[in-house]
């Protein structure tokens, strides 16, 4: 993919921060209708995103829908639903030594945002960010993957097409692109990919002071516990870790299975992933491909690592690794020092949950946390730990409720959005106060001759 030059970025740039001086994209109604005419474009170009996805990263056309584009109109529909109560003035209390003053906040667009996305699921996440763009009345210049070329294009033709570029717009290329669009001075940067990228966008924006948004990653553990029910946990971790064959951020990364329940469970995922995806799962429509063979090289490394419970399987030519369980991993082996990103699942075991609520916590803050077992112990799994997100019993669904703020913490990430918290993501919260003329007290003012007073209101 060609790389875009400096020049046109800036020209784009120059574009969109003179169309955001007109306050156009202020207006509620104007909001509203650019939210409209996403849907709609989404919907007129529902075929054309599921093709691309398919090719990319040999998504079936349910997941394509299920992962990524029911997700984001189901986040438009949130904020067309509620995008009128968020932008109100929301009134607060005074306290009684400003009196008879009143205070309120108002919401601002932060102006004209940079949302650079990645390739695993490419089409959700630049576009679900921009929801939370035009929701707070911004312009945006949007840079997809180049890693997954043939949905970029259709996101680029779908914005193109229904926007004009001095409000939203598509810039494609690679590194050399990125390291153009960090140099140039944003009002917020919202980023989604990994933790060492990541460190080089706040470099970056720190040199303008731009605030950041970074959806990050990591090693999300994943605990089940001894008295843990086998199958249901067996069937969701499957399901949580194989989807997209792996590459998803908020994947259980790796397992920690109690030494009573370990030999039981693993058998019982390794048979769901067969009833899922078929006996011979290279020819299921349903599992998706490894992204390119940088990737393949990188996760061909780590089947070395632990005793191979079951798969292993690779074929380069198909971009294709089977659903692998890796036993009797070590900490200091290779698989358990990076974010994963495909279809491996390394498994580590423990008598004592303090053993893994001890490992998890000398490690990176993650993004996701998962626990299976009883609730009572999964309130002190909680507070013994921290991440980003958490499912007690579950995987993944913490990113299927747009009322719940996604994102990570420390190493993981910064800010969070989806929902409301992604109309505050790209949001000035503006701090007003309105003080009267009809009355003036003296009480603020040298040479404060009440001082006494003062301190018995204050």
């Amino acid at each position: 993919m060609k790389e875009t030059p400096e020049e046109v970025i800036n020209q784009y740039l120059e574009n969109q921060r003179a169309f955001f001086l007109t306050n156009k994209t202020k207006d509620i109604r104007f909001r509203l209708e650019q939210l409209n005419k996403l849907k709609k474009a989404i919907l007129d170009n529902r075929k054309k995103i599921e093709d691309a996805l398919w090719t990319d990263l040999h998504k079936s056309p349910e997941e394509s829908y299920l992962t990524e584009i029911s997700v984001v109109t189901q986040e438009i529909d949130n904020h067309l639903k509620h995008l009128k109560k968020w932008a109100k003035p929301k009134k607060v209390s005074t306290p009684k030594h400003i009196l008879p003053s009143s205070s309120r906040i108002i919401f601002e667009p932060l102006g004209v945002a940079l949302i650079v996305a990645p390739w695993n699921y490419p089409f959700q996440l630049l576009i679900n960010s921009l929801v939370g763009s035009i929701s707070s009345g911004g312009c945006a210049i949007l840079k997809p993957s180049s890693d997954a070329p043939v949905i970029a294009k259709v996101m680029e033709d779908m914005i193109r097409n229904n926007f004009a570029s001095a409000y939203i717009t598509v810039v494609q290329g690679g590194r050399k692109t990125n390291t153009i669009l960090f140099k140039q001075r944003f009002d917020v940067i919202f980023f989604t990919g990994s933790p060492k990228v990541g460190k080089v966008v706040m470099k970056a924006a720190s040199e303008h002071l731009t605030p950041v948004v970074l959806e990050l990653g990591g090693k999300s553990p994943c605990i089940v516990d001894a008295d843990a029910n086998i199958n249901i946990a067996a069937k969701r971790i499957a399901w949580g870790k194989m989807i997209n064959a792996g590459q998803t951020c908020i994947a259980p990364d790796y397992l920690f299975a109690h030494k009573s329940i370990k030999d039981e469970l693993l058998d019982k995922i390794e048979e769901t992933i067969r009833e899922m995806y078929g006996d011979d799962i290279k020819e299921s429509r349903f599992y998706p491909r490894i992204v390119n063979e940088r990737a393949i090289n990188r996760l061909e490394e780590l089947l070395t690592q632990g005793r191979t419970h079951s798969g292993g399987e690779i074929d380069k030519n198909e971009r294709f690794i089977a659903p692998t369980i890796l036993d009797d991993v070590k900490e200091n082996d290779l698989v358990m020092q990076d974010e994963i990103f495909g279809p491996i699942l390394p498994v580590m075991t423990f008598e004592h949950l303090d053993e893994a609520i001890s490992y998890i916590n000398k490690n990176e803050k993650p993004l996701a946390f998962y626990y299976f077992g009883r609730n009572r112990k999964a309130k002190e799994v909680l507070a013994k730990t921290t991440s980003g997100g958490a499912c007690i019993n579950d995987t993944l669904m913490h990113i299927a409720n747009h009322n719940l703020p996604f994102g990570g913490v420390g190493n993981s990430g910064m800010g969070k959005y989806h929902g409301h918290d992604s109309f505050l993501a790209f949001s000035n919260q503006r701090a007003i106060v309105n003080t009267p003329t009809w009355i003036d007290l003296p009480l603020k003012y040298a040479p404060f001759k009440h001082f006494k007073l003062i301190k018995k209101i204050l």
